[in-house]
């Protein structure tokens, strides 16, 4: 076993109420790295093609990393994989906090979650030992409850609990995993296979907080030189001071803040929601995750119409200040404040749930919906109308029913309303504008799992004007040295796209934050993060090619899930808003998306990547360049076929000592030899 790992998977069987222990080789560990890709080989080998999201045949898993728990900056992360109830083909996401380091220090790299409990149960890790435990007196509860009854039964306050909330148990279709009650795996609906699965919660808890690293020191001073360096770095400064709330004037001030549902991209409210107004108004203090020296999480207490907002959850990221606010046209921080507690409470994504009311809105403003459909007028900009939407949903209470299933599903249950979407493979655009930043608009369009921003680095970082030496520097080690012109989307841009996605995808799969770890702007760059994978595992031949190359695997295990499931490129499209010019006035009025261009960019990228132009899917020879020919499917075929083979070859050889049936035999021979053939294509 590697050094940083705990060399164990845990595998859940709900169904039978049964766990088994793994322990995987180094090849295993090395060939995935954890996080993601980890989670991709279990999912491609246990769960059925077909397989109903919200059923017991889908298949959960929950990895970590050999970095998940060391003493660095960004270390504590974990992915979450399954089939998704809300997007099409597979649901990934990746959270933050003290839960992954938890799990690691209990004894397990991953839990492979399969079947359907009976009833509600939790599952307790505890010192390397693992147990199902009755969770029936947890239904119902929200997660700052079950924390509390969770700590209070096991009597211990440091244990770590994730959970699928409220949301999850009634099948909400952005149901997120919620940990420490405010940190989240947002997208892409776990919560509610969670749900489903009648699994209320995982808890955690190790003693020793020591992993066994193959050279501390070298970790310890890359630890440090990352601590040194914060200050000088103007972007990661910036999240120390605002959280990622700093960047919502940047943005505006770009023409970059989606607005009205993504009718505009500049908000004249944006002001009383910024991070500098956060941090002078409703700030309490910083939070962080296990070992980093970011800071970056905001704990706020505030009161929106009498509703108190707790320190407790958090307070609002920058995605949550869009989503709620400029997306809905609502400028009132107390009310997004509160909107971000109701998701932390009921386990809720804050961008799909914010999204799903600002499209609600749109439709309403536009006479698709009524009052008496809604119960209430969805009015943009009436903050009021956006919590109590936003507390239906959370409970699915009246039409907030219908909000509880994304919006593309709502759109379909109402026959209505499709063309306000910005879903992409039903996944909610976040607050990152593809018709400015062009290579994130063909991201949006070929990941796996639907839009996303944390996928790939954003066009600004190479983009004349704007990229800085530091991003240059680095970019340089991925085959980048020169700049490239703004809102381009020419082969160069896709190159930009696509090998920015598979580094971003190693970090999914090392588990590793990208704020902290990146190809550009971040705390650390390519050289560093070759260099902690080589001092935690002791792998001292560990390059960035092979850094690269877990990234791509990870990338191609998710698509070629899509594949098995009957998804090609049809579902590689953008919704018709990015195509319609921005309204309203600044940098990006006017600006918009071609088809065109979209088109031609992803013939580009579908070669650049070895993926079938026609469907979009992974050829075998890039599956098999990539040590993936096992996703291909079993030679069954082939192992069939050799006896008959075998058999035909015998009769020839009788044939040739009685003439007269000669004839017939060959043409037997022939035959069957055809059925061979058919057999094996």
């Amino acid at each position: 076993m590697p050094n940083g790992y705990a060399g164990r998977i845990l595998h859940v069987d709900l169904t039978k109420g049964k766990l088994k222990v793994e322990s995987p080789s180094e090849k295993f560990y090395r060939k995935y790295l954890g996080g993601s890709a980890m989670g991709m080989h279990y999912i491609l080998k246990e769960m059925k093609p077909g397989a109903d999201p919200l059923g017991p045949d889908n298949v959960l898993t929950l990895m970590l990393s050999a970095l998940t728990g060391t003493p660095i900056s960004g270390n504590s992360r974990m992915s979450a994989n399954a089939k998704s109830p809300l997007v099409d083909g597979i649901g990934d996401s990746q959270c933050g906090g003290f839960f992954p380091a938890e799990m690691k220090f209990a004894g397990f790299d991953g839990l492979v979650v399969t079947g359907k409990s009976a009833k509600p149960v939790y599952l307790w890790l505890n010192d390397g030992k693992a147990e199902l435990r009755d969770a029936s007196h947890l239904w119902g509860k929200t997660t700052s409850e079950v924390d509390d009854m969770l700590k209070k039964e096991l009597g211990d306050d440091k244990i770590q609990v994730a959970q699928c909330g409220p949301a999850g148990e009634k099948l909400s279709r952005l149901a997120a995993i919620i940990n420490m009650a405010n940190r989240a795996n947002g997208r892409t609906g776990m919560g509610a296979v969670m749900g489903s699965k009648n699994l209320k919660a995982v808890v955690a808890r190790g003693s020793s907080k020591r992993l066994a690293l193959a050279d501390a020191k070298a970790v310890n001073e890359l630890a440090k030189n990352g601590a040194a360096s914060l200050d000088g770095n103007g972007d990661v400064a910036g999240l120390k001071a605002h959280g990622t709330a700093s960047v919502v004037s940047f943005q505006n001030s770009m023409g970059t803040l989606p607005t009205r549902n993504y009718n505009e991209g500049q908000f004249e409210g944006f002001e009383p929601i910024s991070g500098e107004v956060m941090t002078e108004t409703i700030l309490k203090e910083r939070d962080t995750c296990y070992a980093c020296t970011v800071n970056c999480k905001r704990v706020v207490e505030t009161e929106f119409n009498g509703r108190k907002v707790a320190p407790r959850s958090g307070g609002p990221e920058y995605e949550t200040l869009s989503t709620f606010g400029s997306y809905c046209g609502v400028s009132n921080l107390g009310a997004v404040a509160y909107a971000n507690q109701i998701c932390n409470e009921y386990g809720l994504d804050t961008i799909g749930a914010g999204a799903t009311i600002a499209w609600a809105m749109d439709c309403f403003e536009n006479g698709l919906l009524a009052e008496s459909e809604v119960g209430f007028p969805l009015k943009f900009g009436d903050a009021e109308a956006m919590v109590r939407a936003a507390e239906a949903l959370a409970k699915r209470e009246g039409f907030g029913d219908v909000l509880a299933e994304g919006s593309r599903k709502a759109a379909d249950r109402l026959g209505k309303g499709h063309e306000y979407l910005i879903t992409v493979k039903g996944a909610e655009a976040p607050a990152h504008m593809p018709q400015a930043k062009r290579s994130l608009g063909l991201i949006y369009a070929v990941l796996p799992f639907g839009a996303d921003h944390q996928s790939s680095e954003h066009d600004p970082m190479i983009e004349e004007g704007m990229a800085g030496d530091l991003y240059l520097g680095r970019l340089q080690m991925l085959g980048f040295d020169h700049t490239l012109a703004p809102r381009s989307l020419d082969d160069d841009k896709v190159r930009f796209a696509m090998k920015t996605q598979h580094f971003y995808s190693f970090l999914d799969s090392a588990d590793l934050c990208q704020f902290v770890w990146g190809p550009a702007w971040t705390l650390y760059g390519p050289a560093e993060t070759v260099e902690v994978v080589k001092s935690v595992t002791g792998w001292k031949d560990f390059t960035l090619d092979e850094l690269m190359a877990v990234g791509e695997r990870r990338l191609n295990m998710l698509r070629a899930f899509n594949a098995r499931e009957g998804i090609n490129r049809k579902a590689d499209a953008l919704p018709a808003k990015f195509y319609k010019a921005l309204q309203g006035a600044g940098p990006t009025a006017g600006v918009a998306l071609t088809v065109e261009e979209m088109s031609r960019a992803l013939d580009a990228y579908y070669e650049m990547s070895g993926w079938d132009k026609q469907s979009g899917n992974p050829t075998p020879a890039t599956l098999k360049r990539l040590d993936l020919g096992w996703v291909l499917g079993k030679p069954a075929a082939k192992k069939k076929a050799a006896p008959k083979k075998k058999a035909a070859v015998k009769k020839k050889a009788v044939a040739k000592k009685a003439a007269p049936k000669k004839k017939v035999v060959v043409k037997k021979a022939a035959a069957k030899k055809k059925v061979i053939v058919k057999r094996k294509k």
